[in-house]
């Protein structure tokens, strides 16, 4: 499909590129097609869209939907592009290099041009590249939300459920910049990975003995807390390797829990939810998002934080199906990036 926009940079087309779901489908089949570029009014700013990052919610409701959409519905949510548009007198203005984290309840940033708030925005530092800046949005503010949820502080003994995915490796490195214990789970390929980030002990999370070796390993107190990123069975398994008391951060639905369970564990249970701070209207949510991505973009851009490696995808609908699907396999590492523009 041809490129619909102009070669003149100041010249912002009718029409885009779109990668859109046509409608929620087991196999996430997707379909290229052409829509309007957005409008945009009061303190909206048009960008044009250069990388998109992709996540397992975007498959996860490519599967399922979600209640607010609209149909044909553009898929993504963690984008990077360049300001070509903004109203008198709004910051950023046009020609910034921007990356955001989207609202999951409207139109999402597979596209050429993608429209959103000027306060949930982030500007990214002159000496990152884009495709890197890519990887932040949703995996590490994920992981800086889940540790501010926990109270994570010197001396603490956290567990980091799958190190080697992308809001694992987030979490492992700010754990330890906060004097943490940090122990994880990973396939034996990516235990030397996670350890080059911090972690002080790696289990195989294929071991049938998992819980055992913890507890062996870990003494009889259990874990001051937990980052729940698998969810479902795994989080009840993750409560029973806590202290009384614990905290455990869950970015996942929760499952059924029994009663029992509750009363010998009495676990202090946090929910992680970017999407939240759209659906909920949250402006102080938002712009939190905003200043989290500053700190994600400085402390990538300082060599402080290593972010997930790159996977390159094409902007087109069958790649983009296909990356989708492998969102979901397990023992996943790296960040999938689209390269738009």
């Amino acid at each position: 499909m041809p490129n619909t926009a102009d070669t003149n940079p100041n010249t912002i087309p009718t029409l885009m590129r779109s990668i859109v779901l046509n409608e929620p489908n087991e196999d996430i089949n997707l379909l290229d097609t052409q829509l309007p570029v957005p409008q945009c009014t009061g303190n909206e700013l048009l960008v044009k869209v250069e990388y998109v990052g992709l996540n397992p919610v975007d498959a996860q409701f490519a599967k399922s939907g979600f209640c607010t959409w609209q149909y044909p519905h553009v898929l993504g949510l963690d984008a990077v592009g360049t300001v070509v548009k903004a109203g008198k007198g709004i910051f950023p203005g046009v020609g910034e290099r921007v990356m955001w984290h989207a609202s999951v309840g409207e139109q999402g940033v597979l596209s050429e041009y993608a429209k959103v708030p000027n306060y949930a925005v982030s500007i990214i530092p002159k000496q990152l590249a884009s495709d890197k800046a890519a990887t932040l949005p949703c995996a590490g503010m994920a992981a800086l939300i889940s540790l501010d949820k926990l109270s994570v502080t010197e001396g603490d003994t956290l567990f980091v459920e799958g190190g080697a995915g992308a809001v694992g490796q987030f979490a492992i490195q700010f754990a330890k910049q906060r004097g943490a214990d940090v122990f994880t789970t990973a396939s034996k390929r990516n235990h030397k990975l996670v350890k080059q980030l911090g972690a002080d002990v790696v289990f195989d999370y294929n071991d049938k003995a998992l819980c055992d070796k913890i507890r062996r390993e870990l003494g009889p107190q259990g874990f001051d807390a937990v980052i729940d990123i698998m969810g479902g069975e795994s989080t009840i398994q993750n409560i029973e390797l806590m202290r009384f008391c614990g905290r455990i951060a869950c970015l996942n639905p929760l499952p059924n829990f029994e009663q029992q369970l509750m009363y010998r564990r009495a676990p202090n249970i946090s929910i992680v939810s970017l999407g939240g701070a759209w659906l909920a209207n949250s402006l102080c949510a938002q712009q939190r998002m905003s200043f989290m991505g500053n700190l994600l973009l400085e402390t990538v851009a300082n060599g402080e934080i290593t972010p997930p490696e790159v996977l390159a995808v094409d902007f087109n609908a069958n790649a983009v199906s296909a990356a989708l699907n492998n969102q979901l396999a397990s023992g996943f590492t790296g960040k999938q990036v689209v390269k738009i523009s």
